[in-house]
């Protein structure tokens, strides 16, 4: 599987983002895929994972209620729709895929083999 992230951009405070994660090869359907960041300096952390069929979702406490992770398993894509977007959300921003099965869903970054060459967010005061 080949990832390829695309979407982020400079926006505002308040401001809303959404990230595509675009897959070629037939496995996608049947990886997890997560989204990760990392901003400059720290090291690179779970945002949110949906599992193989998207029943399941995972999101880090500092996102809940306000990004949303889906996927759309015929087009081979994965999506972070990023609302109310603060200062501290700035950071590259990756997608990961790892083969699973049914709802396992997976945090680490360890547990990832496959990703995107990440997007760059840029959330100013």
């Amino acid at each position: 599987v080949q990832l390829q992230a695309f979407g982020g951009g400079a926006v505002q405070a308040g401001g809303s983002l959404r990230l595509s994660c675009a897959a070629s090869g037939r496995t996608f359907s049947r990886c997890t895929v997560g989204w990760f960041r990392q901003a400059p300096g720290k090291e690179r952390d779970v945002v949110a994972v949906i599992s193989r069929s998207g029943s399941s979702t995972y999101y880090v406490d500092s996102v809940q209620g306000r990004f949303t992770i889906s996927r759309d398993n015929a087009k081979n894509t994965a999506y972070l729709q990023m609302n109310s977007l603060k200062p501290e959300d700035t950071a590259v921003y990756y997608c990961a895929a790892v083969q699973t099965i049914l709802t396992d869903l997976r945090i680490s970054e360890h547990d990832y083999n496959y990703w995107g060459q990440g997007t760059l967010v840029t959330v100013s005061s």
